[in-house]
């Protein structure tokens, strides 16, 4: 996940196992479990239910991760968790991959030790995978309480956290913060605004082109006006090339940071006791939400803990920590309405005004293949 994980939600830097290239387990994965073939087990039921799918992924003893910055949706403390919750070592690697960097992993590794187990993607390259048979069906005990639309019927994925497209602005270096996309065309903005990514395969920079298109006339069947959007913002020289990160926004870099509102939210978060003044605004002209989705890895080297790490992400303790980083979790409406939500963290979150607008799959694909065409000769080039 690029920026977007770049692209994002998002706490303190946290030591994660991780690196970018670190090494993969070494040890022989059984391929079943209790005589339960982990590979092919679609719910806990399989394995004759969550203690049991507890002791095959002990058994397995890892669980290999790719593109999650630790201060990214909170990740570096929910793989702390993890571990300590089961006694498990989560491998993180390239924390600052795309999701297209994912789909690419599981192809060009299948059968690997090093393999990832599990993918948090976008939308648009979840419906990519599905197509291309990269994923293993499995329904985590709370599938019942996900909203249809925000998963896949038989549970080749699921919508896991979300957040609104928003402008993150340092406020001591750039002064009046802008508060709309309108706002990012003035000249006071001059090489300030960035992006985290190539929309071609950042999920966040993406979203930031489709919200930019919906303040510029154009609808979830036409991205094309927010390309002309960006392309009048560098003709402008307001359009910052550099991939906003954390640490491009603390150097300067990146001032002005079209990302998710949970990801800016995070980087406020962290940038506070360093004395930055980072402000995140939902623009009112462009209300665009999108939500990640979580996969596992049909070839799997370690499915037992595969299934598990996504029934820990589905618990109570888990969408709670993503509400921790700045992100709006898929439970959330169920968990309000039974009273497992973090009321004090829900509270925090940048308000929104107007609805937000969800794409299709057909319009995804329908934008996808025209930012393909145009974003590198009309922004990029």
């Amino acid at each position: 996940m690029s920026a977007l994980r770049v692209a994002g939600l998002i706490a303190a830097l946290t030591v994660v196992t991780a690196a970018c290239g670190a090494a993969p387990s070494t040890q022989t994965q059984p391929s079943a479990a209790g005589g339960v073939d982990a590979k092919t087990a679609t719910s806990a039921t399989d394995f004759g239910g969550l203690d049991k799918l507890v002791e095959a992924a002990k058994k397995e003893g890892n669980l290999h991760v790719i593109a999650l910055p630790p201060d990214w949706a909170n990740y570096g403390e929910i793989i702390k968790a993890f571990e300590t919750k089961y006694g498990i070592k989560v491998e993180s690697e390239n924390p600052d991959a795309s999701s297209a960097d994912e789909i690419t992993a599981l192809k060009t590794r299948k059968g690997q030790p090093n393999a990832p187990d599990v993918v948090d993607i976008s939308q648009s390259w979840a419906f990519t995978g599905a197509k291309e048979g990269l994923f293993a069906p499995y329904k985590v005990q709370a599938f019942d309480k996900i909203p249809e639309g925000q998963k896949d019927p038989g549970g080749l994925w699921v919508n896991d956290y979300g957040g609104y497209v928003s402008i993150g602005c340092e406020a001591k270096k750039v002064g009046t913060c802008p508060q709309t996309f309108a706002d990012l065309l003035k000249p006071e903005y001059k090489g300030l605004v960035a992006l985290n990514g190539n929309p071609n395969k950042s999920g966040s920079a993406f979203g930031g082109v489709w919200a930019a298109s919906l303040s510029n006339g154009g609808s979830l069947d036409d991205i094309a006006p927010g390309v002309e959007f960006f392309k009048k913002l560098k003709a402008a020289g307001n359009f910052n090339p550099i991939e906003s990160t954390p640490a491009t926004v603390e150097k300067g870099e990146t001032p002005i940071s079209i990302d998710w509102d949970y990801l800016n939210a995070g980087y406020r978060e962290q940038f506070m006791p360093k004395g930055l003044d980072f402000q995140v605004a939902v623009p009112t002209d462009g209300v665009y939400a999108s939500y990640y989705v979580q996969a596992i890895n049909k070839d799997a080297p370690h499915p037992a803990a595969a299934r598990l790490w996504q029934e820990f992400l589905y618990s109570a303790e888990g969408q709670n920590l993503w509400l921790k980083g700045g992100a709006r979790p898929v439970l959330m409406p169920s968990m309000q309405a039974d009273g497992t939500i973090d009321k004090a963290l829900a509270d925090k979150l940048p308000p929104v005004q107007g609805e937000a607008q969800f794409p299709t799959e057909a319009q995804t694909k329908a934008a996808q293949d025209a930012l393909a065409k145009s974003w590198d000769a009309a922004v990029a080039g």
